[in-house]
């Protein structure tokens, strides 16, 4: 075989055109002789440019690789590489997971395949997240309940007593009862309103992103709200209110933790091929919320999305919390990625064309 001949895709290895993993051969001696369409995805680079050159000069030298390539040649041996990183010319390191097996064929003597070790977690720590987010929605639910009826018959008790009350010092006791007990109302209020029946219709995301800045800008009238918007987004079929609420509680969130002055970017645009909620979308929407705030503190980062778990003196520690249970009822999840100077949470929600 030349350096510049390549396994034909109609060829013995037709089938790798079909995984979604990515697959590259090589021969004897590390040349590239076959990439597949998930390797030209993954690598940002086409079969035409790797043809025949050195497997270096895609992957690097990896430490480890390079020793255990060789020795699946000289040994006839498998290999699996455990969270190589693999540096890109003008893009960020991708982290992978590397099999390597030997094969006789067409000149091939390897055939490596590669798997984003950051898909893996995503799609595991969505599935954790679910399990998670479930136990919390039926233990608050449950709580907010059993809360519920005491707080009625205090306030009530605390009325009557009012009443009974000529010392006018003696009634502003009972007027923090009364004021108390309907603030832990409103909040039982807040973590039932989560369950509430979904009214889906199409609607435009921007529609929802131009509400929630002239609401946010009203509140906060020293922020600088820029908006990076891909108008050429389908429609959704969502409940509006529920979006509404859900973006509103993560953008008010940033603007809190940048103490009203500060820079907050609503970015979209479409992602493809996405699993959310173990199913697989050809489209769906992605939804960036970013601020160039402190950032999120470690100690609550694994957590943010916990009930009653906040990183701000008096917070509630509902809002994000509401946002995501919103979000996942549209099939959809938040992520996010936090350090000093940026914090981005995404959205990603699922573009169906089901009414």
């Amino acid at each position: 075989m030349s350096p510049l001949s390549h396994p034909s895709a109609s060829g013995p290895f037709a089938g790798l055109e079909l995984l979604s993993s990515a697959v590259i051969l090589v021969d004897e001696r590390l040349l590239i002789r076959y990439i597949n369409p998930g390797a030209e995805n993954l690598f940002a680079i086409s079969q035409r440019k790797l043809l025949g050159q050195p497997l270096a000069r895609l992957l690097g030298t990896p430490p480890g690789l390079g020793a255990a390539l060789d020795n699946a040649l000289r040994t006839n041996w498998s290999y699996t590489g455990q969270d190589l990183t693999i540096g890109r010319n003008d893009a960020e390191p991708i982290r992978l997971d590397c099999t390597v097996t030997p094969v006789e064929a067409a000149g091939v003597r390897l055939l490596l395949e590669f798997r984003p070790i950051d898909a893996q977690l995503r799609v595991a720590r969505e599935e954790q997240l679910l399990h998670q987010q479930q136990a919390n929605r039926e233990l608050i639910r449950n709580l907010a309940h059993e809360i519920k009826n005491p707080l009625g018959g205090i306030r009530g008790s605390a009325q009557l007593l009012q009443h009974e009350l000529d010392d006018p010092q003696l009634r502003e006791f009972t007027d923090v009862i009364i004021a108390e007990a309907d603030r832990l109302q409103d909040l039982m209020n807040r973590l039932l309103s989560s369950h509430s029946m979904m009214r889906p219709a199409p609607l435009n995301i921007h529609d929802v992103l131009e509400r929630v800045r002239r609401l946010i800008l009203a509140e906060f009238p020293a922020l600088d709200i820029r908006r990076d918007y891909d108008l050429s987004l389908p429609e959704l079929t969502a409940d509006r209110e529920q979006l509404i609420q859900a973006v509103l509680n993560i953008v008010r969130n940033a603007a809190q933790a940048l103490g009203g002055s500060g820079e907050i970017r609503l970015r979209t645009r479409i992602a493809r091929q996405v699993t959310l909620a173990k199913r697989r979308y050809k489209l769906a929407l992605e939804l960036q919320v970013i601020d160039n705030g402190p950032g999120i503190p470690a100690e609550i980062r694994d957590k943010i999305f916990y009930p009653l778990v906040s990183g701000r003196d008096g917070g509630s520690g509902l809002g994000l919390s509401l946002a995501q249970s919103f979000i996942e009822q549209h099939q959809g999840m938040i992520d996010v990625d936090s350090r000093p100077g940026r914090t981005c949470f995404t959205i990603l929600l699922p573009i169906t064309d089901r009414a």
